[in-house]
């Protein structure tokens, strides 16, 4: 049976809003909230206002790009067109260390979630079990997922509304002094800041699923600007009620589970179970975006001859999924059942903000440089914005961890030596895309 040649165009505006939403699991703001509020000494809120505002410049340029690109590939296939194959490679490579560690980290919130609740039964079963169903769900596809995204993306937003009324409710009875003291600056607001960009890696997921959109030139944009906008105004709602609620920032019996801490004591043991439920919810839902982002971009790589065309550009015959390329996905994740999550964590962030800096930066060669779009108004649109946004990442970059680093560099370099194989040591072009059903070309 013949594949068919491409992949659905079932998603518009409000879905792929949704999955943006459910990638970035707006209750996912308590798996980093002790942990940011100590970093920032009680400025969780400030740290979240900086992210925001530096991913939005960051969202628009996505959102230009893929006006001018509407495939799948996301950061990769910008810096490739604009770039050329070899940054496009190492650009796609690094971005590739946070997606393929994402899924992986849900895996494991769910398994430590739900273990505390069922100590009984071992962690590395619900990590098993949800790993699996997740895998099934991505092979049935976009579809099936986003009905799931509804789902999950209601709940997170019930829980947050019942958060804030019972937050509401105890600050009636016991006013913050000072309300607004979690938004002013702090030691620690920017290095916090540049771990919360993370959060916001769902409007980059967004920009994947272009070739599963109808009207990506006009769907895409919107949507990546939608689910920065969105998911950020909430984290920071649910971080400024959870700052006045629990002002101080060094004294949660464990940080790892500061909301647990939090629910228990605004609404009992009753309210913290259905925070656990709705929490591993959200973090199932943020495993299926997650992994269903990142097949989608080695099936774009797959595709491009980048790797192995045979097996990562091939679609399942009836759901027209990369089927391979999710089981790899799937694959890679099964670490979650011998690391912790404190190592998990800090092997992400170096790639998403590389990635951020190479999309602002692709803005600017393709509409001012190369398109040669120079008036006044172009020059703010395409040049100005673009260039701040590029600035705003390098900073939040500085600030990563010295671990991040290591890892991140250490990923490049074995990208590098995979790029000279590929190459034959640059004495070939690597593979370009030709935006077709056609087998993609080599640059010229």
């Amino acid at each position: 049976m013949t594949e068919p040649a491409g992949l659905k165009r079932v998603l518009g505006v409000p879905g792929l809003t949704l999955f943006g939403l459910t990638y970035l699991a707006p209750v996912a703001v308590f798996t980093t909230y002790g942990a940011v509020t100590q970093v920032t000494e009680g400025h969780l809120p400030a740290a979240y206002v900086v992210a925001l505002v530096v991913m939005l410049f960051t969202a628009f340029s996505y959102g230009r790009m893929a006006r001018a690109y509407p495939t799948a590939g996301s950061a990769y296939t910008y810096t490739q067109q604009t770039f050329g194959g070899h940054i496009g490679f190492m650009t796609g490579w690094t971005l590739m260390l946070d997606y393929l560690f994402l899924p992986m980290i849900n895996f494991l919130l769910i398994g430590i979630y739900l273990n505390s609740q069922f100590p009984e039964v071992p962690q590395w079963i619900f990590t098993l079990a949800a790993l699996l169903l997740v895998l099934v769900l991505n092979v049935v596809g976009i579809t099936v997922m986003n009905r799931v995204n509804v789902l999950v993306v209601g709940l997170s937003v019930v829980l947050i509304v019942v958060f804030a009324a019972l937050s509401l409710k105890h600050l009636a009875g016991h006013p913050a002094p000072s309300p607004f003291a979690p938004f002013t600056p702090g030691s620690g607001v920017f290095a916090g800041a540049a771990i919360l960009a993370l959060s916001f890696l769902g409007f980059d997921a967004v920009s994947t699923l272009s070739e599963e959109a109808r009207e990506p030139r006009r769907a895409i944009p919107r949507a990546i600007v939608l689910t920065t906008l969105i998911g950020g105004l909430l984290f920071i709602l649910v971080a400024w009620m959870g700052s006045l609620v629990h002002p101080g920032y060094d004294d949660f019996a464990n940080a790892d589970t500061a909301g647990v801490d939090i629910m228990s004591a605004l609404g009992g043991a009753a309210f913290e179970t259905i925070f656990v439920g709705i929490y591993v919810v959200g973090a199932f839902g943020s495993a299926m975006t997650t992994q269903a982002s990142v097949s989608r971009i080695l099936y774009s790589m797959g595709r491009d001859g980048v790797l192995p065309r045979a097996a990562f550009a091939r679609l399942h015959p009836r759901f027209r999924t990369p089927i391979v390329a999710t089981a790899v996905v799937s694959a890679v994740s099964l670490v979650a059942l011998f690391i912790s999550l404190d190592n998990a964590v800090v092997m992400v962030n170096f790639g998403a903000l590389i990635a951020f800096s190479m999309v602002n930066l692709t803005v600017v060669k393709h509409y001012v440089l190369d398109e040669g779009r120079r008036s006044a108004a172009d020059l703010v649109r395409y040049g100005l914005v673009p260039l701040v946004g590029f600035a705003l990442t390098i900073w939040l970059w500085t600030s990563l961890s010295g671990v991040t680093f290591t890892v991140g560099l250490i990923w490049m370099a074995v990208g590098f030596v995979y790029l000279l194989a590929l190459t034959r040591m640059f004495t070939r072009r690597p593979p370009v895309m030709s935006f077709s059903d056609a087998e993609p070309t080599l640059a010229a």
